[in-house]
């Protein structure tokens, strides 16, 4: 048996395969149309931010009250350390908060 394939051509321009392409482009078009993109990812991007935002806030405040409370734990300081953190946590936080808000993450 040989490796080469002499038998096989290579398959010509079918009508049906570019008929199935204009109607598949025309689709396309009707349905970009229909639905814009724009309005749709200006809205997930609202959205990502949003999330981000409540994140760096609930970060923020957990992060400082398990540093502060660790802090308390190991020197003795109840509740002071804790308190102390949560405030630095909750500056943190919106430090962070207008640093997204400004555009400069």
């Amino acid at each position: 048996m040989s490796d080469k394939q002499t038998d096989v051509e290579p398959i010509g321009g079918d009508a049906r395969l570019s008929s199935l392409d204009a109607r598949l482009d025309a689709a396309r078009q009707r349905e970009k149309g229909r639905n814009p993109t724009s309005e749709r990812e200006k809205s997930d991007a609202n959205y990502r931010v949003g999330n981000r935002v409540l994140a760096e806030l609930i970060g923020g405040l957990a992060g400082g009250a398990f540093f502060g409370w660790v802090i308390d734990q190991f020197a003795g300081t109840r509740p002071w350390g804790l308190l102390v953190m949560l405030f630095v946590g909750i500056g943190v936080a919106f430090r962070n908060i207008i640093r997204i808000s400004n555009g400069r993450s």
